[in-house]
């Protein structure tokens, strides 16, 4: 995470898949905005490595029209100054001997820095494609400075716990896992970031953050898209391996950890991990009653028409893949015991959202009159990721007038209200900290493979009895039925994302 920003090390940053889209609308805009905002080490050499045909001059070209359109900057000058730093390798990564050419290049940027810089090495290409690539890497001893060469690997981390497992060794046995960045875009969020510090720099908040007082706690990450033309990779994944097994419990674990004693890497992982493993394991023959699945059908989304996912490209006529998933977990340790969260994410929904929300437990109003009662909420804290990045308290109050009428009101703190600077991208936040060696944002193996172990009675049910009645939801709604009914058996139902009133002000 970025504390009081450093001067970074001069870096040499490779990206395979440079010609790709993740470099295109992510990677590139992100070192770009850095650059402009003094980030970037003075010294430094980004070169994107693929298969495509391109000059250096052609590259930076394609690169500028992601700059154009998906910076959150704009500045000519800027990009005339950013660009001379990238050149373009093209290579195919199946190819063992075209790997000869980057520990060359890495000795001349070491001659013209001065000194050796960090090597980084980011795998922004195909999950099937990285362990070719990592292979090939450790055969031109590159990676076997420690302190001075990194890997980041994007997400899917495996696609079941034994591919992870698998995975992992094979990362291994050619990095330490300090050299191991393992990323997901959710955790540099700011709002996600500002979960540890609403938490643990708050007096108010932490006394109150166990069973004692907390009923339960509902997670909420919708999208109102859907597939998008990636049914191909979909349809090997699904709602509950693309979303729940990362970013979903990444989240609950920024809920559920214990305070950290300091901010070291390796201290605040060890807290999430320490989540994972104490989740409840859903025995199979519970999981219908702990688990949900849907999936859309073809209908309307804000007046267009859409198709079904079994209709979408590249999807099976008769797929049983899963668009849409809720699911109540419980975590078996002293601070947590009988708190239910409840998580739910899908596509075609009705609103584009991430929200975390506590709702704590009801406080007592025998005292006050009939009429007082009638409008009672309990006390609920919601933090949204996106579209807004905001956290809302919601509180009784008295009604102005003579009698005693109470009525929830909302006390909301908006990044964008309350400061004047930007809010960074994610991949922002993420490749300053892989640059500057923080690894505090990061997976570590432990933690992928203890996420796999909580999903995985799950996935197993679900690909051995086949769904019935799919598709079993529309789009623009908030999914099916079963999932109303999976919290209402609590005597819960989940929560519709808090949204600002007209005129409404932040405070």
């Amino acid at each position: 995470m970025q504390n009081n920003k450093k001067k970074l090390p001069p870096v040499l940053l490779f990206i395979f898949g440079g010609s790709g889209d993740l470099n295109y609308r992510k990677l590139t805009p992100a070192l770009y905005n850095l650059f402009l905002d003094n980030s970037m080490p003075a010294k430094f050499s980004i070169v994107g490595i693929a298969r495509s045909a391109y000059t250096d001059d052609a590259y930076r070209q394609h690169l500028k029209e992601g700059i154009d359109n998906f910076s959150r900057k704009k500045d000519e000058d800027g990009w005339k100054k950013f660009s001379d730093h990238i050149n373009y390798i093209q290579m195919d990564i199946a190819d063992d001997k075209a790997y000869g050419q980057i520990p060359v290049l890495a000795k001349q940027k070491e001659q013209e820095f001065g000194e050796h810089p960090t090597l980084i090495f980011y795998m922004a290409v195909a999950p099937q494609l990285v362990p070719v690539i990592i292979k090939n890497l450790g055969s031109i001893q590159v990676c076997t400075d420690v302190k001075h060469s990194r890997i980041v690997v994007e997400k899917p981390f495996g696609h079941d716990l034994e591919s992870a497992k698998e995975m992992n060794k094979l990362l291994s046995n050619i990095f330490e896992e300090e050299q191991i960045y393992r990323i997901d875009h959710y955790l540099g969020k700011e709002t996600v970031q500002n979960i540890l510090a609403l938490r643990f720099a708050n007096a108010l908040f932490e006394p109150m953050w166990n069973k004692n007082y907390i009923d339960h706690v509902q997670i909420t990450s919708a999208e109102t898209v859907g597939v998008e033309g990636r049914g191909g990779y979909y349809e090997n994944s699904g709602a509950l391996r693309d979303m729940v097994q990362n970013h979903i419990l990444q989240l609950l674990c920024m809920i559920g950890m214990e305070a950290p004693i300091s901010f070291d890497a390796d201290e605040v992982r060890n807290k999430k991990v320490d989540v994972l493993n104490a989740i409840h394991k859903i025995p199979k023959e519970e999981v219908q009653n702990f688990a949900v699945r849907g999936q859309y059908s073809s209908g309307w989304m804000h007046g267009e028409k859409v198709a079904g996912y079994r209709e979408e490209k590249d999807v099976k006529p008769g797929s049983t893949t899963e668009t849409f998933a809720a699911i109540k977990f419980y975590i078996d340790n002293w601070r947590w015991q009988g708190v239910p969260f409840y998580v739910r994410t899908g596509k075609h929904l009705h609103e584009k959202t991430t929200v975390l929300t506590i709702q704590f437990k009801p406080a007592p109003h025998f005292s006050f009159p009939a009429e007082a009662a009638e409008t009672w909420r309990p006390n609920r804290l919601s933090i949204s990721i996106q579209p807004e990045m905001d956290i809302c308290l919601r509180f009784q109050a008295k009604r102005p007038g003579q009698d005693m009428v109470l009525t929830p009101v909302d006390m909301v703190f908006n990044y964008k209200d309350a400061y004047d600077g930007y809010e960074p991208e994610a991949y922002e936040t993420l490749l300053y900290d892989v640059m500057e060696g923080d690894a505090t944002l990061f997976m570590r193996a432990d933690q992928v493979e203890a996420a796999w172990k909580v999903v995985m009675p799950i996935i197993e049910v679900w690909e051995q009895r086949k769904p019935v009645g799919f598709p079993n939801y529309s789009p623009d709604s908030w999914g099916p039925e079963d999932a109303e009914a999976l919290i209402a058996r609590d005597e819960h139902n989940w929560i519709v994302p808090p949204q600002k009133k007209q005129g409404e002000k932040s405070t």
